[in-house]
């Protein structure tokens, strides 16, 4: 009889992208007290997108066949030699459950995901979480694993929860309670909505990290909001989560995401993620807020041009119809210029039109839009979705 080693099996996984909430400085890579373990200055908030429009795949493998770890981006081979992802990997290893000689074999992963990579759209959140729910998976990990997906990734650890989440800076000098909690699944607010408006699909000048970095250590601006602004929001933006008040969360929404890139131009030399394209769209949901009763849009700017936008079910018909009239896509567009969920755009009426004081823009200012939704988190896929090692 001829004995067969084992193999562990190949374990993949989806996750999805978090927009970003107030408290959104510790969630870039940057605003923290520890570099090394990725410790924020602050709490933040997130809500988790729906894996269907925005996200992460991951497919992981171990065996004793393999010569050397491996990983593969995107279909690209990148060096494992990632600081960020050899903390992820020994995080792992401390909470394994398989024997020593199978935490010896090495490992190929192979990650892709469905948005513009270091473009301001929190791909490293998605795909370190992506990674380390994996991992966790292919280790027998039990248990909270946002400690482990923070190891990579500070906005990572928002992402292995569904719903809307909430990253505890904590206390401990370890950063062992500096995890993150969902506060409200995704079904607690089904008529919730995100337009993500894609402005730049580039790789930023200026990284994440290094701009984060530069804003901690010389914008006073920053210090100030994370002491004696932030606190108080994350209660007032949590309880509106919970009472489902759109009002007071598209307010506070907005006006953390003002504060941090105010805190970002404040820095030494100032680190610049918005654009004038960016500007525009700041410009015009105020002025299609201003036409109701009621505040209809939230926008939010990660580090990078691109929005965020917040909004109901019952008002993305006409919110599309007032992007298209004002921001129309490039004629010779040969993207899919609107993703994710389908919907008849409503084309806005001419008595909103003339209470909208804005100036029609050349087309081509959006590369895209991508209607999405909250979701409920991390799926395992089965083994017919695996990922092909390159």
């Amino acid at each position: 009889m001829q004995l067969q080693r084992p193999v562990l099996p190949r374990i993949q996984g989806l996750v999805p992208s978090p927009p970003p909430l107030p408290g959104f400085i510790s969630r870039v890579e940057g605003g923290k007290r520890d570099e090394d373990l990725i410790l924020p200055i602050n709490d933040s908030l997130s809500a988790t997108l729906d894996t269907e429009h925005l996200c992460a795949k991951t497919t992981v493998r171990a065996s004793p066949e393999f010569k050397e770890n491996k990983i593969w981006l995107n279909g690209r081979e990148e060096s494992m030699d990632n600081p960020r992802l050899q903390n992820c990997l020994k995080e792992i290893k401390k909470r394994s459950q398989l024997s020593k000689d199978m935490e010896s074999w090495k490992i190929h992963i192979c990650s892709e995901n469905n948005f513009p990579t270091a473009a301001g759209l929190a791909s490293s959140a998605a795909g370190y979480a992506c990674l380390a729910a994996a991992l966790a998976k292919l280790y027998r990990v039990e248990g909270d694993i946002s400690g482990i997906a923070r190891a990579g990734s500070g906005s990572a650890c928002r992402s292995v929860y569904g719903g809307f989440v909430r990253w505890y800076k904590g206390s401990d000098p370890t950063g062992i309670d500096s995890i993150a909690k969902p506060i409200a699944p995704a079904s607690h607010w089904p008529d919730m909505r995100i337009l993500v408006l894609v402005v730049n699909d580039s790789k930023k000048k200026v990284s994440s990290a290094i701009g984060m970095k530069r804003t901690l250590l010389t914008s006073e601006f920053l210090t100030y909001k994370a002491e004696k602004i932030i606190p108080q929001r994350i209660e007032q933006i949590q309880e509106a989560i919970l009472k489902r008040d759109f009002e007071t969360f598209a307010e506070h929404t907005m006006r953390d995401s003002n504060e941090m890139h105010a805190a970002c131009l404040a820095a030494y030399p100032p680190c610049i993620y918005m654009n004038d394209t960016s500007h525009l769209i700041v410009e015009l949901m105020h002025q299609y807020n201003s036409t109701s009763d009621r505040t209809k849009v939230a926008y939010s700017f990660d580090a990078g041009p691109n929005a965020t936008l917040f909004l109901l079910e019952k008002d993305v018909a006409e919110l599309l119809g007032i992007l298209d009239h004002y921001l129309p896509p490039a004629v010779d567009n040969n993207l899919e210029y609107r993703k994710g969920i389908s919907i008849e755009v409503t084309s806005p009426s001419q008595s909103l039109l003339q209470k909208i004081n804005f100036p029609e823009q050349q087309p081509g200012k959006l590369k895209y839009i991508i209607h999405t939704q909250v979701g409920s988190g991390p799926k395992q896929l089965p083994d017919s979705e695996a990922l092909k090692f390159h």
